[in-house]
Formats: C-alpha cells, sequence, structure tokens
C-alpha cells in the first residue's frame, strides 16, 4: 500500500442557506451562505492541517459553481479534477437549533451536477496517481444509482492504485430515494 502522496475525497458541494442567530425559517427573510458537504469538509479540514488533499466532485458552468471553487481554493484544496458540469449546485437550507429545539435540514439537491454526473467521468487512475489515500462517504451511493456506480469505480481504482481508502458511513434517510436500500449498496462498497 502507498503511504505517501495527496488524500483525495469525492464526494457532493452544497451551498448552504442558514437564518442568521438561531432564527427559524419563518422568522427570516436573511439567510447566511456557505459551501461545503461532506467531503468538502474534510478535504477543507486536511488542508488547513497542511495537509495536501485534492477534491473530486462535479459542479455546475455557473457562478455559484465558480464561487464553490473560489471557496475551496481559499481554503487550499486542490481542484486539479474537479468535473464542471450538469445545471445545477446542490442547497440544504439548515435552520440550527437553539436550547431544546433541534436543528431541521431540508434538502434540495435532485438532479444536482453531482448526482448526475457520468459514472465514467473522472480518470481515477489520473487521479490516483501521486495520491496516497482516498476518502469517501455514504452520502454518495444514496443520491443515486450512477453516483452509486461512480463511487464503485472509484474505490476499485484506489485499491488497484494501492491507496488506503477510508469511509464514512454518514447515513442519510432521506438521500436514499432512487430505488435501491442502502442495504443493497453498502456492504458491497466497503467490502470492495
Amino acid at each position: 500500500m502507498k503511504s505517501r502522496g495527496h488524500i483525495v475525497t469525492f464526494g457532493e458541494s452544497l451551498l448552504r442557506l442558514s437564518p442568521p442567530d438561531h432564527l427559524r425559517w419563518e422568522q427570516t427573510r436573511v439567510y447566511e451562505s456557505f459551501f461545503g458537504g461532506a467531503e468538502a469538509n474534510v478535504a477543507i479540514s486536511l488542508a488547513r492541517l497542511g495537509l495536501p488533499v485534492q477534491y473530486v466532485t462535479r459542479l455546475p458552468d455557473n457562478d455559484l459553481g465558480a464561487a464553490c471553487r473560489q471557496s475551496l481554493r481559499q481554503h487550499g484544496v486542490g481542484l486539479d479534477f474537479i468535473q464542471i458540469g450538469g445545471d445545477r449546485l446542490g442547497i440544504y437550507l439548515l435552520e440550527a437549533g437553539s436550547g431544546s429545539r433541534p436543528s431541521r435540514v431540508i434538502y434540495d439537491r435532485a438532479g444536482s451536477a453531482f448526482a448526475t454526473l457520468a459514472e465514467d467521468a473522472i480518470p481515477w487512475p489520473d487521479v490516483f496517481s501521486e495520491a496516497g489515500w482516498f476518502h469517501w462517504s455514504g452520502i454518495n451511493p444514496g443520491l443515486s444509482a450512477v453516483v452509486s456506480r461512480a463511487t464503485a469505480k472509484a474505490i476499485d481504482a484506489a485499491r488497484e492504485a494501492g491507496l488506503i481508502v477510508s469511509c464514512d458511513l454518514n447515513y442519510r434517510h432521506s438521500l436514499w430515494q432512487w430505488g435501491a436500500p442502502p442495504s443493497a449498496i453498502m456492504p458491497d462498497l466497503i467490502r470492495r
């Protein structure tokens, strides 16, 4: 197994909109915006620790996609393998909890650039040629059948390249709507 090289994370970038100051959705007309997503957040954290990291995703060719790339770049995340295409950036709304009131989330990511990624769109041998570690999450295969297959191809290519592979199971019930339950997909991906 390779022990050196940069780290690669693979997942969907999202635009997060949140009411300020723990307000509820119905109490505000102003929303704070942030770019993130599970694997993007991992990439940002690793870059802040001074580790070389490449983030692989698909972003739309519009102002939101450009703003997301700029945000990642400002954190020191490598963007060499980001794919450009699709129609829209996924969005989620977060109402932060306060006291005993829990946080609430609404996802709007159906048909996003990442969810419609072609399963062979990423040149995994090139992505992994100088990498030592590959990280993915259980959110990916929950988005769509094609992203599930793309994730499987990524894992296979990482194993073939001798990389360490890690997974954050990160289950989101609301995402698994494309027809296959997690129990039919995740065990195979983890065993790869």
